[in-house]
């Protein structure tokens, strides 16, 4: 049994040598199998090894024999030991979540607490082949795509482990009996009270008695052949993602391109996007993920509320994905003034930008370049300043090559620029008249001609 899971540590890469690895010690026969198991693997592997116990104060006395006993063990194998009360029934009335999910959330929480603070390179956790097969089950009847049926990885982000995922629950027992373990016995486990006992005590042994002998087995290769499968279209989703969306601090554009890959990719991107934007994998069904598609079919300026905050919004074809709050977040203006003295003493900075100023003479020593944010204009038609602020309503400008002016307004919507983007957009003026919308148009009143004696080269770069 413990060559077994040396084989499985090693065939998945899951633990490497100086590694300190943290188990989730409840007290149950899967942890402490896989306690004792990573103790004695403990040399040949070359790693270290702690147990974290959470109580949930749900079961009274049970609990607090379950936090001694796991307590006991530790000191035993000269194991150190973090145990922690949490009064699960209060979070999850404070949340208006289940039990078992305020559970996992708070034991995962406090794992990754010591893990940190300790120094531990791994978090352990005791899953087996059976809570794999239950877990297919479970995902299937609430129809899961490949992703649920893929099941419980054997390793995952965060540095979670799950060295026991090739051992039954058959293996797991027998191994705590013959090395006279004396695990603690969770009795809500043998009652109907949650749908994966429901599964584990009545479907699991149903199909097993009627259909397949070997269904545990059956669903664990299973698992595995799917997880080929989603592993090679999650690669493709990736390539995807970082060709067609952008991420901002604000928000995420998804191209219009995006919506023309096969729908396999294109859902997976929309649900990447979400986990990207919000930090959360929970709330996002698959009819969001339609919603999303459908808006990119509509008009411009479309908009659908999806869960945790957010709203999609179709620009122009591209999808935008932001915090409710940011549409209606409070405009603040900005604006630097320079006076015309003042350009050959540094660098100046506008919100995002870094503005540098250079005085050219003569019009034969331009290098022209084709980076939208560098622009050379005639010096001396400036009379006194040079004004950089934010758009504002009845802004105009003599596009360049025209004679007659034309409303900033209607340039962002020719240029198709997104809406919440336009107020962040610098506007440069010469005195009064704006010379240059930053990294989309210059005035013609301010272009180089052959009377120019003096050529005034501004550059504006992003800051990091």
């Amino acid at each position: 049994m413990i060559n077994k899971v040396k084989d499985f540590i090693i065939k998945n890469n899951l633990i490497q040598e100086g590694d300190r690895v943290l188990v989730a010690l409840s007290g149950g026969p899967d942890s402490v199998c896989l306690l004792h198991i990573l103790y004695k693997l403990r040399e040949s592997l070359n790693i270290d090894i702690g147990a974290a116990h959470v109580n949930h104060m749900l079961r009274g006395q049970d609990a607090l024999n379950d936090e001694e006993y796991a307590k006991e063990i530790c000191k035993e194998f000269n194991i150190e030991f973090y145990p922690i009360r949490i009064d699960i029934d209060k979070i999850a009335k404070e949340k208006g979540i289940s039990h078992e999910m305020a559970g996992r959330e708070e034991r995962y929480k406090f794992f990754d607490f010591i893990k940190n603070t300790q120094n531990y390179s791994k978090i352990a956790v005791a899953h087996n082949s059976n809570d794999q097969a239950e877990t297919v089950v479970m995902n299937m009847m609430r129809g899961a795509g490949i992703e649920g049926l893929c099941g419980i990885r054997s390793k995952r982000d965060g540095g979670i482990i799950r060295p026991i995922l090739c051992l039954s629950r058959e293996d797991v027992e027998n191994y705590c009996k013959e090395n006279n373990l004396n695990p603690r016995i969770d009795k809500t486990n043998l009652e109907n009270i949650y749908s994966r006992n429901k599964v584990r005590l009545d479907i699991l042994p149903y199909m097993k008695e009627n259909f397949n002998k070997d269904i545990i087995e059956t669903l664990n290769r299973m698992t595995n052949l799917l997880q080929i499968d989603n592993d090679f279209i999650e690669k493709q989703c990736n390539n995807s993602y970082k060709k067609y969306c952008s991420n901002k601090n604000s928000h995420i554009v998804i191209s219009k391109e995006a919506f023309l890959l096969e729908k396999a990719i294109i859902t997976r991107i929309i649900k990447k996007s979400f986990v990207e934007f919000t930090g959360k994998y929970n709330n996002f069904e698959m009819k969001h993920i339609y919603e999303v598609i459908e808006l990119a079919k509509n008009s411009t300026n479309k908009k659908v509320d999806l869960p945790n905050g957010i709203v999609a919004e179709n620009i122009y074809g591209d999808i935008y994905l932001k915090n409710k709050e940011y549409n209606n977040k409070e405009y603040v203006e900005k604006e630097v003034l320079i006076n015309k003295s003042q350009l050959n003493k540094g660098s100046f900075e506008y919100d995002r930008y870094d503005i540098g100023f250079k005085i050219i003479k003569g019009k034969n020593n331009i290098e022209f370049s084709n980076n939208v944010l560098i622009k050379y204009f005639d010096y001396d038609k400036i009379k006194e300043k040079i004004i950089i602020r934010k758009r504002r309503n009845g802004d105009k400008i003599v596009p360049l090559g025209m004679k007659g002016s034309k409303k900033v307004k209607d340039i962002f919507i020719n240029l198709k620029v997104p809406v919440e983007q336009r107020p962040e957009i610098p506007i440069l003026c010469f005195d009064n008249e704006i010379a240059w919308i930053v990294g989309h148009k210059v005035s013609d009143k301010f272009k180089i001609t052959k009377d120019t004696k003096n050529v005034l080269k501004i550059t504006f770069t992003r800051k990091e």
